[in-house]
């Protein structure tokens, strides 16, 4: 598999109390990002899926960039043994900082700060200040509403149902990888008319 990108951004929970099918699927993704030498850039944090991803990449070999507020640094929260820990002073810069790192994007389940991440990065896809591929885990149908949602969005006239093309949902951390090698920018059209 020849991807042409070398670091991608994965949004996901930091929670530690979520069902064990979440955190096999981070490791699984965080050993694929490995074997194929891409950097991990993330939210820095030591729990949840968020460290289970970022052991998973180190375990294979592979690189991780954390990004991390200093107040959730302050809680002993970060993963420390990040190649590169960058302490921001809020989650604003946070977010600037992890989409200037990224080729590319991946939601793993997670909750409001997951969600509200991966949905400013395909708003700015959807306004053209991007062309980066976007991809959704929907890791044992996490994702099914949202995707729901979305089309509900297309059926009310919110959203247009060329803004498809600006995103993949799949089921299994390969095809994430699968998505990514065979990425094609697709046509935004414009959001207005």
């Amino acid at each position: 598999m020849a991807i042409s990108y070398r670091s991608i951004c994965v949004f996901c929970s930091s929670s530690d109390a979520v069902a064990p099918v979440y955190f096999d699927a981070a490791r699984a993704l965080g050993s694929l990002l490995a074997r194929q030498r891409l950097t991990l850039v993330y939210g820095g944090g030591n729990v949840g899926l968020m460290g289970a991803l970022a052991r998973s990449v180190h375990d294979g070999g592979g690189k991780v960039v954390g990004v991390i507020p200093s107040a959730l640094r302050d809680l002993e929260l970060a993963y420390t043994e990040a190649d590169e820990l960058i302490v921001t002073k809020d989650l604003r810069e946070r977010k600037a900082i992890m989409e200037s790192y990224a080729d590319a994007f991946v939601a793993l389940p997670g909750g409001y700060g997951t969600v509200e991440e991966i949905v400013e990065v395909l708003t700015l896809k959807q306004l053209r200040f991007h062309d980066k591929p976007l991809v959704f885990l929907n890791t044992a149908g996490f994702y099914a509403h949202l995707r729901a949602f979305f089309e509900h969005l297309y059926e009310h006239h919110f959203a247009k149902p060329i803004s498809r093309g600006l995103y993949r949902f799949v089921d299994e951390p390969q095809d994430v990888l699968d998505v990514l090698e065979r990425w094609e920018p697709t046509p935004a059209g414009t959001k207005w008319f």
